[in-house]
């Protein structure tokens, strides 16, 4: 078997095991979303507060650029496509993420959390997304010490009662705003290129992204990378398939909608096969009301930046 069939069968195997994912049922969870600040709305994209009191959660992170996350209660793993599982620690950064990932914790489990922005991302840690890719870390580990200790006295003062929940994820922001870097302005420009094309199109042409971009084919596969962590037409194949998923959320769609849905996979099985992988969801199950974290991951106003 080459290389390519046995990285199929693998991919075949795995969106088989995301499609039988059992999930914590939607009535035992509870999200709130905060609408972030003026001053931080370029970072990121939603800030949130989770909450499930059972014994043992388990739900699914759709496919996302990367966040800044709170742990007050659970402990659970991540399990990553690559065999590897990582543990949540109490102030933790999870990593650009190029497919769709399980999560299992032993309950009650809260977080609270910032979703970043392709920029908030650069911003934020400085990293290259490529390389930081697919991983939960300790936040101090990325992006210094005074994370650990705004986030254990959040956590600390979340468990006593004397914050809520909004006041830690507002205050995470803050962090966010206060500590982002300046991003070269050229690389800034591609960004917002970047996310242009990918919301021209749930197919976007490379050589539009090219003509666009002020640089190389080469600088521009590289810099794409660096930002979102996949290389452009990747990156327009996680981006389809999470748009496809919040097209077949809605309780129903447009003929032009449909239509453009249609021309965009080679045919159903194919687009079945790409949703599972990115989104951790058969289309059938996305309105199944199992996960209201997935689905609030999935919504429209997340691509804001692509203008969805």
């Amino acid at each position: 078997m080459d290389s390519y069939r046995y990285a199929d069968s693998v991919e075949s195997a795995a969106s088989e095991e995301l499609a039988s994912f059992e999930l914590t049922a939607a009535s035992l969870i509870s999200v709130d979303y905060i609408a972030p600040p003026a001053a931080v709305s370029d970072y990121v994209t939603t800030l949130y507060h989770f909450r499930c009191d059972e014994p043992v959660i388990r739900d699914i992170q759709p496919a996302s650029v990367g966040h800044l996350a709170l742990f007050p209660r659970g402990k659970g793993e991540m399990h990553f496509r690559g065999g590897h599982r990582d543990p949540n620690p109490e102030v933790a950064i999870m990593t650009p993420l190029s497919t769709s990932v399980p999560i299992v914790v032993e309950g009650p489990f809260h977080v609270i959390g910032a979703a970043l922005s392709p920029l908030g991302w650069a911003a934020l840690t400085g990293l290259h997304a490529g390389d930081a890719r697919n991983r939960l870390r300790p936040a101090g580990d990325l992006i210094g010490e005074e994370i650990d200790a705004v986030g254990k006295r959040l956590n600390a003062a979340y468990l006593s009662g004397k914050v809520s929940g909004r006041e830690c994820a507002l205050e995470l922001g803050d962090f966010i705003a206060r500590n982002a870097k300046r991003v070269n302005p050229r690389h800034k420009e591609l960004i917002r290129i970047v996310n242009n094309w990918l919301g021209s199109s749930l197919n976007p042409e490379m050589d539009d992204l090219i003509e666009a971009a002020a640089y190389s084919p080469r600088q521009v596969q590289r810099l794409t990378e660096r930002y979102f962590g996949l290389p452009p037409q990747a990156l327009a194949r996680k981006y389809r398939a999470l748009r496809a998923a919040a097209l077949l959320s809605f309780p129903s769609l447009t003929p032009e909608f449909e239509a453009e849905l249609g021309e965009a996979f080679f045919d159903q099985p194919h687009m079945i096969r790409e949703i599972t992988r990115f989104v951790g969801r058969t289309p059938a199950r996305l309105s199944d009301d199992q996960s209201p974290y997935l689905s609030e991951m999935i919504d429209p106003k997340n691509f804001r930046e692509l203008d969805l």
